[in-house]
């Protein structure tokens, strides 16, 4: 009985971790020691006793992940709106997501990744761009160019000497 229904837990589990505790009963239950399940398994007694306490309190529901991942705070259909709407935009800007997604959905992320990763789904890139370097000096850029010119100047009146 036990062993029925560990293969079918193992049969029909998707997710590897399920599978890995699953393994690691059945294989106590075929008379496998702790080390070599821990040898094969790559992982500890503890993990075994933990597993094996929680099949035999539990059944096969007791290996079951039970822990799903958090909620969005926007549901799929308005992830998609939101993407879409910045698909039609020409120019984009943080605040002005911020706001779209505050107004139309009552929602503020805390973390600014959470914009950033609207923005990557939709193909756009976040990075803000600058008309000029901010660490340039005017100064130094028209000095080098005056050098190079001269340069340039000098190395042209030799060639032109030499032919």
């Amino acid at each position: 009985m036990w062993m029925r229904s560990l293969d079918e837990f193992i049969e029909n589990s998707q997710d590897k971790r399920e599978i890995q505790r699953a393994l690691a009963v059945k294989m106590l239950l075929e008379g496998y020691t702790h080390v070599a399940i821990q040898s094969i398994l790559d992982v500890s007694s503890g993990f075994i006793s933990k597993w094996k306490k929680a099949f035999f309190t539990f059944g096969a529901e007791g290996l079951k992940l039970r822990y799903k991942g958090s909620q969005g705070f926007l549901n799929p259909q308005q992830r998609g709106c939101v993407i879409e709407w910045l698909k039609t935009k020409e120019k984009w800007n943080l605040s002005e997501l911020e706001y779209e997604i505050a107004s139309s959905y009552e929602v503020v992320f805390e973390s600014k990744q959470s914009y950033y990763d609207l923005f990557d789904a939709a193909g756009i890139s976040w990075k803000k761009t600058q008309a000029h370097n901010p660490k340039c000096d005017e100064e130094l850029v028209a000095s080098k160019k005056k050098k190079s010119v001269s340069y340039w100047k000098r190395d042209v009146l030799k060639s032109s000497q030499e032919s």
